[in-house]
């Protein structure tokens, strides 16, 4: 993981230095870019952005960097280009949808911006790059079988749901009453501060960034805002990146809701490569000027670090890990639930076919080294077999119809509402109550089902008895 990100770090850098012909601006904007929430822990873990963060970095360097090559050095840096977005199709799903996102609008500035006629062949280098950008993931997508709009569209539809509905002042649904995690203040106050110096860093910024687009004859006053309205850049890629900062304030309007909270933390990620080279064209040209003395060292330094230390308390509802707290992330993941998904695979052997709730699948995977599955069949998600007080005939033929070996039940969370907010998926409509304990229970009286771990806290049933009854 320390190479992963230390090539994510570098491969940054060499982007933004491509674009703003600039170290100390690209060095400034790295620093910013640690002010996100998905940079110290979440894309520092073992998962599949790690490396497709990673993957999606490193083609847009190498995309920036052969943007002047011509011939047959053009060819190889394409092909190299072509091999990167074949790895990113198949390594992470929205790394690569982004770096579809990204080609595709670098590619429809590229038709909008007014070209020299020798220019015409790199444009037409970019329009190719964003077909293999959009084509490659959607192919992998028909070969593997990979249902992604049923994996984002519940998550994106609640999200933007929520968000509408504050917008517009609509009645809040229950599962936006769940209240926000429990969080020191000094916590909040810090991310708080880090946000509004991110804020004054774009406010001042902006349109900076966009006149270091314009054409080297047109940099006095707002003559190169007028340049970039007339469609005449130099390139599109520092206007792409300006554009993309907007991109923070959404992100945050998700946090503010529970059912778009995965949205606004997601987009971050992506969000911050532009935020960072807007708030380093900031600190450059605005804030430090052409002889950064005195408090213009000192106050942009400061500020620099507020934004990282921010980024590492909204990164987390506790950094200092304590007891153990119900559907809390990192939070809910201790001895207990691990010990139980080592016994799964010692005893059980790997590969099994496991449900259960959204933390113990992620144990079960990573520690037992189980097949976990979030739906049982098409349509029946394992909430509905876990959430009911009985286990009605719709979802007993479902789970007999599956091919689910186990259910891993873990009766803590009958002791507290979910910390954020969901047991299972972020989309689940939630009541703000724990489950019950009968409804946890009910498999002991179904016939078929045994009971073959029970450590007090968390039980284990082998359902292959069903099987027979489908």
């Amino acid at each position: 993981m320390a190479v992963l990100k230390a090539t994510f770090i570098g491969a940054l850098f060499l982007f933004l230095e491509s674009i703003a012909g600039s170290p100390r601006m690209s060095a400034i904007a790295c620093l910013a870019y640690m002010g996100c929430s998905t940079f110290f822990l979440f894309d520092s873990s073992f998962s599949y952005e790690s490396v497709g963060i990673v993957l999606c970095v490193l083609t847009f360097t190498v995309e920036a960097a052969s943007r002047e090559l011509v011939g047959r050095p053009r060819l190889k840096s394409f092909a190299l280009i072509a091999v990167l977005l074949a790895s990113l199709a198949v390594t992470h799903h929205l790394s690569a949808a982004f770096a579809a996102i990204y080609f595709a609008a670098l590619a429809g500035l590229e038709a909008l911006r007014r070209h020299d006629p020798l220019r015409i062949g790199a444009a037409v280098v970019v329009g190719l790059t964003a077909i293999l950008a959009i084509g490659l993931p959607f192919l992998w997508m028909q070969a593997s079988g990979i249902p992604l709009a049923a994996y984002f569209g519940p998550v994106i539809e609640a999200g933007f749901s929520a968000l509408l509905g504050k917008i517009l002042g609509a009645a809040t649904p229950i599962s936006e009453h769940l209240g926000a995690p429990d969080k020191a203040l000094y916590m909040r106050l810090t991310t708080l501060l880090a946000l509004i110096l991110l804020a004054l860093g774009l406010a001042t910024g902006f349109f900076r960034s966009l006149a270091m687009a314009a054409p080297s004859g047109e940099r006095s006053g707002w003559r190169p805002i007028q340049a970039i309205l007339k469609r005449r850049w130099r390139d599109s890629r520092l206007v792409l990146l300006t554009l993309l900062a907007f991109g923070l304030p959404v992100s945050v309007a998700f946090r503010l809701t529970n059912a778009g909270w995965e949205i606004g933390n997601r987009m971050g990620t992506f969000v911050f490569i532009g935020v960072g080279m807007v708030v380093a064209v900031s600190i450059v040209h605005f804030w430090q000027g052409r002889t950064p003395r005195g408090w213009r060292r000192i106050v942009p330094a400061v500020a620099l670090a507020v934004i990282v230390v921010g980024g590492v308390a909204s990164a987390t509802i506790n950094p200092i890990h304590g007891r153990y707290r119900v559907a809390a992330d990192q939070d809910s993941v201790e001895p207990m639930g691990i010990e139980t998904a080592r016994w799964a695979k010692e005893w059980l052997g790997a590969g099994n076919h496991f449900t259960s709730d959204r933390i113990n699948r992620l144990l079960l995977a990573s520690y037992g080294r189980q097949d976990v599955r979030v739906k049982i069949k098409e349509g029946v998600d394992a909430a509905r077999i876990f959430e009911g007080e009985t286990l009605g005939p719709e979802e007993f033929w479902a789970l007999a119809g599956s091919d689910i070996d186990f259910l891993l039940v873990d009766l803590r969370l009958t002791t507290a509402p979910p910390v954020l907010g969901f047991y299972f998926q972020p989309w689940q409509r939630q009541k703000g109550l724990p489950l019950s304990g009968a409804a946890l229970l009910k498999f002991n009286d179904v016939q078929g089902v045994a009971r073959i771990y029970d450590n007090g806290s968390i039980v284990i049933y082998d359902v292959r008895g069903l099987h027979g009854n489908s």
